[in-house]
């Protein structure tokens, strides 16, 4: 197979004023994101996400990679991560490369499931898989005032047994956001939190011993990604599983995490760790160190469906029989067309389990009727 055509479609969704949202480091307006599409000489089309602007992944598609995917065998793509770190060099690491590499690795991997009739998770080595644990992303702080209690109780009524919620503006108030979550769930539900990196260690360490009585699964992005020694301090100062991941880029950063045991959980976006080969890598480095495993996700659907697929893929090690907790996939929760839209059917997470798609490649079909009501100029 060849590939012939590469196509990068910036896409964008503004949110109706006043209904701004986010979290701990402040609101957002708009829902934006990247695809790329590969079509290969016999038609076959493979999608993929960059977790980036368009217009910056289009320029480092032109400078760096259209020449080189343009004819490259889909099948090939395992190595394009290698290459994108040692050629070029100085900045082949950087997110934007490395979103793009993400990008057109899913794509390739879309186009192979297509090409021999399996779904990406047996390309990757996993066993079949036909539902996964949902956990509703949620509780995000709002431009527009609204109890805290209302995002919580819409997840509960979906059916959601999982749910991970934003604090880490202030340690004074992440106590009442996590107890009221854990109340209106229940003792039995798997609960996490995400501080998205705002804390200095002081101020985690002063967060995480007030909300340690909520049996929390994780505390996530306690301190900024590149503040290795604050999740040192933590792990010696804190009794709670860390998890941290979708802002490191890579099997390198990964490899740092995991081989001084700085978090319990690593979290790969798969749109912007290099793709579903590097996310396998990733996957291999934390298991043999007994490190656990959980995508990261705030993508379009295209993004979600890869990390559907890679979580379906991974191992249960070092379990047999018994498995204390699922494997988890984060589901947003947060008003997204391009979660909703741009699939002809879209994810279901609905009633406490997620479906993995079992057609070939992603499993999915992409509306390209959405994809221009969204295509950002």
């Amino acid at each position: 197979m060849e590939i012939t055509d590469l196509e990068v479609v910036g896409l964008s969704h503004t949110l109706p004023e006043g209904e701004g949202l986010g979290d701990a480091r402040g609101f957002g307006h708009d829902r934006s994101t990247t695809l790329i599409r590969l079509e290969t000489a016999d038609g076959t089309v493979g999608w993929g996400e960059a977790f980036a602007p368009g217009p910056i992944v289009d320029a480092t598609v032109e400078e760096l990679f259209r020449d080189e995917v343009v004819g490259m065998d889909p099948f090939d793509s395992e190595s394009l991560a290698t290459r994108s770190y040692t050629d070029p060099y100085h900045f082949g690491g950087s997110v934007f490369v490395q979103s793009v590499v993400s990008a057109v690795d899913v794509a390739c991997w879309d186009i192979r499931g297509k090409a021999v009739g399996r779904p990406v998770h047996r390309l990757l080595g996993g066993t079949e898989c036909e539902e996964l644990l949902p956990y509703a992303s949620t509780m995000y702080y709002t431009e527009r005032d609204r109890p805290i209690e209302e995002p919580v109780r819409e997840a509960v009524d979906e059916g959601f047994e999982a749910a991970k919620i934003k604090i880490g503006a202030d340690p004074a108030t992440d106590e009442e956001r996590v107890r009221t979550a854990r109340e209106i769930l229940g003792n039995d539900a798997r609960l996490m939190v995400d501080m998205n990196g705002n804390y200095r260690p002081d101020q985690a360490i002063r967060s995480i011993r007030a909300i340690a009585e909520y049996d929390l699964m994780w505390v996530e992005e306690p301190v900024p990604p590149e503040n290795l020694s604050g999740y040192r301090e933590l792990r010696q100062r804190t009794d709670v599983p860390l998890a941290a991941g979708e802002a490191h880029y890579g099997r390198f950063e990964f490899k740092r995490l995991v081989d001084d045991r700085l978090v319990d959980v690593v979290q790969p976006n798969l749109a912007r760790c290099g793709g579903l080969s590097e996310a396998r890598r990733i996957a291999d480095l934390a298991s043999t160190e007994n490190v656990g495993v959980r995508p990261h996700i705030w993508n379009s659907a295209v993004g979600l469906a890869a990390a559907v697929q890679f979580a379906a893929s991974v191992s249960d090690y070092p379990h047999t029989r018994n498995v204390p907790d699922p494997m988890m996939v984060e589901f947003d929760r947060s008003p997204n067309p391009l979660r909703d839209d741009i699939l002809e059917t879209p994810f279901d997470p609905s009633g406490g389990c997620l479906d993995v798609p079992q057609e070939p490649g992603l499993g999915i079909t992409v509306d390209e009727d959405a994809i221009e009501r969204f295509r950002a100029d």
